[in-house]
């Protein structure tokens, strides 16, 4: 008797709850799940989400108890709380409909500012994590995406969130503020306000206006080189993303105008202690050149992080110095230019991207010509030479290496260990990575390269060093400085780097990310945004004297009569030859 008498308390329960929402459903917004289904659904997690969302309706106006039919006592006794609905909330003083607040803010506050532009609102220590691209600009307070600090006053900055690599976040971080009362942060914030926003947007934005916020405008944004990259088939899901949503309200489509997409917070960058560590520590570093500009190199195997602390370490610096070089020695996976090249640049902008959508023009570049330097390691040596003897030691030097720490490989590391003489040396590692020795200054003392020997055999350390040394261009007083061939201080890092990329797929990823890189580099010969794109056929192209043109396939043997048909329709480099060059090309 106990037992049916629980059942039909079970089924009573089950109808009334799903009378109440199918009442409530226009407002809702409810998935189309057959009835049936409905009562296993409804558990602790979705008892909670269906609860917020009738409180939702009855705060819009649907009276959805109307419909409901009387249970008996020992039903209502054991109704679950979502069965009692509690009043609807007063709005509180900071809460005016009429200048477009509701019952309920999202955390943060959002709100549309007109087309293809949303006000975002973020408390102390709070962020933003979201998918798509945006121009972000700070229009009071203080807030950091990537690492670079964006505060009020300064430049927009493009930011670009894509689903290659991890989500971004724009995160609130504290400023100096000199004592003032709330009364005047908000007067204050008017002020600086009242260029950009209408009245109803600074009221809205005052009603909930905290100390030590910040206000951001988010706007859209449409450039020549993004629109080449999605013109190609396939390549549109790489910005944003559509999938069904159940919560469409003005939020959902202040972002869709603006391009962008909220993701959850564990979609987006995360970084361990010790990256924060080596972080803090190399900034401080970079800052006080009490020891001169810092070379620093950063390895460790594939996937585990190294080109996004690269990122983030530069947006850093650039937080408190004008620029950064750059010197890229990993040829499948490069930073700033065209996979299969070696060059040095100089950073004065911040990183906010992955790689193909900031494609720059380096200070000094050398096309190798293939994504891997296997079976021609000699070559491979000398162009790191010839590009490093550019480096004027001005600023801060980040050296960024393959993945490949095996076998040969972490010979040819140890090579450049020797050769570029860095300060630091950052070691990646994680638990899914190969095994990689900690590469101590005593290690690389006591073991042999590739093309250079161990400590042990020579008495001078510098020996394989002295005749790269002179052919370096540096300054009179930097070849006496001590900081040259010196030990290096190692810096370990312990990566819980996410990544989707397994042995299986990790070829096909990065071949996807390489034509990237290709597109995000040809879509500088793009017009300006709003002119219609332009196919590569139809730009005008450099036109030479044929004689003037030396033609090599590199890395194969081509006869001379074939040389023709190799570069038809092929990826191909335009060199200078140096006067000192001979050989027959």
């Amino acid at each position: 008797m106990a037992d049916s008498l629980l059942l039909q308390t079970k089924r009573g329960l089950v109808r009334s709850t799903w009378k109440r929402a199918r009442k409530a459903r226009p407002q809702l917004i409810l998935s189309r799940r057959p009835r049936r289904r409905l009562g296993t659904l409804l558990r602790w997690c979705g008892r909670r989400r269906l609860r917020r969302r009738l409180l939702q309706a009855q705060a819009a106006g649907a009276n959805w108890r109307e419909g409901s039919c009387p249970l008996s006592r020992a039903a209502a006794a054991q109704r679950p709380k979502i069965a009692a609905p509690s009043p609807a909330p007063s709005p509180t003083p900071d809460e005016d409909p009429a200048e477009g607040g509701s019952a309920t803010l999202p955390i943060p506050p959002l709100r549309p500012a007109g087309p293809g532009r949303a006000l975002l609102l973020l408390p102390l220590e709070q962020g933003f994590t979201f998918s798509g691209m945006c121009r972000v600009t700070c229009l009071y307070g203080q807030v950091q995406v990537f690492g670079f600090t964006i505060s009020q006053g300064q430049p927009s900055q493009d930011v670009f969130s894509t689903y290659t690599h991890s989500r971004l976040t724009i995160n609130a971080v504290h400023y100096s503020m000199p004592e003032k009362s709330k009364k005047e942060m908000k007067r204050e914030a008017r002020t600086l306000l009242r260029p950009h926003l209408n009245q109803d947007d600074r009221c809205w934005l005052m009603k909930n206006f905290s100390p030590l916020c910040s206000i951001v405008m988010l706007e859209n944004l449409k450039t020549s080189t993004v629109n080449f990259i999605i013109s190609h088939p396939g390549l549109s899901y790489i910005f944003v993303q559509e999938s069904p949503t159940f919560q469409i309200n003005s939020e959902y489509f202040a972002l869709r105008s603006v391009g962008i997409r909220k993701e959850k917070k564990k979609n987006g960058l995360r970084l361990t202690e010790s990256a924060l560590s080596a972080l803090e520590e190399l900034v401080n570093v970079s800052c006080e050149e009490v020891d001169g500009c810092p070379v620093i190199l950063v390895c460790g195997s594939q996937d585990v992080g190294k080109s996004t602390f690269n990122r983030y370490l530069i947006n850093q610096l650039l937080n408190s110095i004008s620029c950064v070089d750059y010197l890229e020695c990993d040829l499948g996976q490069t930073e700033f230019t065209p996979p299969g090249c070696i060059s040095l640049l100089n950073i004065t902008e911040p990183i906010l991207g992955p790689p193909f959508t900031h494609q720059r023009t380096p200070q000094k570049m050398v096309y190798y010509g293939k994504a891997a330097c296997k079976n021609n390691y000699e070559n491979y040596i000398e162009i790191i030479k010839y590009v490093f003897s550019s480096y004027r030691r001005e600023s801060p030097l980040i050296v960024n290496t393959m993945g490949w720490v095996t076998d040969k490989g972490l010979l040819l590391l140890i090579d450049l260990i020797r050769l570029l003489s860095p300060s630091h040396v950052v070691q990646f590692s994680s638990g899914r990575s190969k095994y990689m020795p900690n590469l101590t200054p005593d290690y690389v003392d006591d073991m042999d390269g590739l093309y250079t020997k161990s400590k042990s055999k020579v008495r001078n350390r510098g020996f394989q060093l002295a005749e790269f040394a002179e052919s370096l261009e540096f300054a009179d007083e930097d070849k006496e400085s001590p900081l040259m061939f010196t030990g290096h201080k190692l810096m370990c890092v312990q990566s819980d780097f996410a990544f989707r990329k397994t042995p299986r797929n990790r070829d096909s990823h990065n071949r996807i990310l390489r034509d990237l890189a290709v597109l995000g580099y040809l879509g500088q010969l793009q017009p300006p945004v709003p002119k219609p794109l332009c196919p590569l056929h139809g730009l005008t192209p450099y036109q030479v004297p044929f004689n003037a043109v030396a033609l090599r396939i590199l890395h194969a043997d081509v006869a001379p009569t074939h040389v023709l048909y190799a570069v038809n329709a092929s990826w191909v480099g335009l060199c200078k030859i140096l006067d000192d060059v001979r050989g027959d090309l």
